[in-house]
């Protein structure tokens, strides 16, 4: 019987189990459960003889790809510490992180890599770079030719797995550190809660390096089914690749939801196969939930999670009750309270706003090379600061409020962006919302809606400000209101809120 120790171990036991089944679809590549293990197996013998040794970084630097998936695990598989990449980082932010986590190798694209070698000065510990895409004697693919790899010893739970840098949006980012354990329980415990099966066919544009999207490619495969990976998202591909694949998932962002809803390619798209969803990342509108139950006849699984706790935190059991709003109870065997705002070590009461704190396994080791960071972060009784605000209710459900960083103080008033939002979004007008601050010499700070129109809408400043009248406080109303044309998103699609006042003003 295949063990289970680390999320090394998922294909090979996948692969004995469901051989050859559709296991991962790409737009140039189908490839089976034995495929995606054989494949991995004879790439980690390459890394191998390329010098990489057990627990050692490997950095993986690519768009969501089957190389990527493949390299993911042949990284892990040869012993090694792999270390997730955003691939909207710059090659000198790369540099930063290769240097900081000290990685001997990165994958990455063909036309990446040439700038990461003119930086190889900065990189001492770096020893090889593969293009995970190329065609040459640099070619990831030259590590197929391998013989697979000899059953190595198991490796130790509680060891390192991977190290996953945060956003970085007040700094340089920061490498938390997750054992083999934290990345496996994820992915398992996730898998359990949303009542994933071999069944299964997901569709998916989250970012392979976010722990969102690790969670629901490697939960999937854990249990037998099948992934449908696109490169990036679109909304009438993914629309389209739902009935293609008669898919029984789609998981996203609440931006992907907003744009599908918003999408012409809406009307006509088949999504009966849909059996549930679900949306992390950032907190959604009701509205849209509403919305995309009802034309998908799918429930819309809201969930939190955080690089820190290696995926997901909370989320709603497939069989519960659904409490729209809520971004569901914690995970089986993991502790979640909402801690007092000023003494931490007293809970909040029962509705009243706290930040959102989180104990148990899956809770990272700490940061990498930052003890100082990691003993902020991390209480002595293990208790990790998210950084959200959120409030309990008394059945155990979790509300997310919004982010402590993102809070808008208003003439000494506490103004939640994501609570405007919400409202905004429920305007039949308004196709996705941001909300920001600006200063203000008198009041300190405003909060400011940058507002993507839907398609032929004309809603105005006036009309926005007619809708939030009666439903947001005096001071939570947005005093000012710009029209753009999109919104500034992460790589995985979340709005990025210090960043509004740079969207693209909608051409009048």
């Amino acid at each position: 019987m295949n063990t289970l120790n680390g999320p090394g171990d998922i294909l090979p036991l996948a692969a004995s189990r469901y051989g050859e089944k559709p296991a991962l679809v790409t737009a140039t590549r189908t490839l089976t459960f034995a495929e995606l293990d054989d494949l991995s197996s004879r790439a980690a013998t390459g890394l191998r003889r390329r010098g990489i040794t057990p627990g050692q970084p490997v950095s993986l630097y690519g768009p969501n790809s089957w190389q990527w998936i493949v390299a993911y695990h042949a990284i892990l598989r040869a012993g090694a510490v792999v270390n997730p990449v955003n691939v909207m980082l710059t090659p000198p932010e790369v540099a930063f992180v290769l240097n900081d986590c000290q990685a001997a190798a990165v994958l990455t694209t063909a036309d990446r890599l040439p700038e990461l070698r003119e930086l190889a000065s900065e990189l001492p510990h770096l020893r090889c770079s593969l293009a995970l895409d190329g065609t040459g004697d640099d070619a990831f693919s030259q590590l197929f030719a391998e013989e697979p790899l000899e059953p190595s010893t198991p490796v130790d739970p509680a060891a390192l797995s991977t190290i996953g840098y945060t956003s970085g949006t007040t700094g340089h980012p920061k490498g938390a550190m997750q054992s083999h354990r934290a990345v496996l329980l994820n992915c398992a415990l996730t898998a359990t809660m949303h009542g994933r099966t071999s069944s299964d066919v997901i569709v998916s544009a989250l970012p392979a390096p976010h722990v969102y999207g690790n969670v629901v490619v490697n939960g999937t495969l854990l249990a037998g089914g099948t992934v449908v990976l696109m490169e990036r998202f679109a909304a009438d591909q993914a629309l389209a690749l739902i009935a293609e694949h008669k898919a029984t998932m789609f998981e996203g962002v609440p931006a992907m939801y907003s744009m599908m809803l918003a999408d012409p390619a809406l009307a006509d798209a088949e999504l009966s196969s849909l059996t549930r969803c679900t949306v992390g990342g950032q907190t959604i509108a009701e509205s849209t939930i509403e919305a995309w139950e009802t034309r998908s006849g799918a429930q819309l699984i809201e969930l939190w999670g955080m690089t820190e706790i290696s995926g997901l935190g909370t989320t709603h059991a497939i069989h519960a009750p659904s409490v729209h709003g809520s971004i569901g109870v914690s995970l089986p065997g993991v502790e979640v309270r909402i801690a007092d705002l000023d003494d931490v070590t007293r809970d909040a009461p029962v509705g009243e706003p706290g930040e959102l704190m989180i104990r148990g396994p899956l809770v990272m080791m700490g940061y990498f090379g930052r003890p100082a960071e990691t003993k902020e972060a991390i209480e002595p009784d293990g208790w990790l600061h998210t950084g959200d605000i959120a409030h309990v209710d008394n059945t155990g459900h979790f509300f997310v409020v919004d982010r402590r960083k993102d809070l808008i103080i208003t003439a000494g008033y506490n103004v939640y962006p994501a609570e405007i939002e919400r409202v905004i979004s429920e305007h039949p007008s308004v196709a996705m919302v941001g909300v920001g601050a600006v200063p203000d010499d008198v009041k300190g700070e405003l909060a400011c809606a940058y507002i993507v129109r839907r398609p032929g809408a004309q809603v105005t400043e006036e009309e926005i400000a007619d809708f939030t009248h009666d439903r947001l406080a005096a001071y939570k109303r947005p005093r000012q209101v710009v029209f753009v044309s999109s919104l500034p998103t992460t790589s995985s699609g979340k709005i990025m809120r210090r960043k509004l006042a740079e969207a693209p003003h909608e051409q009048a």
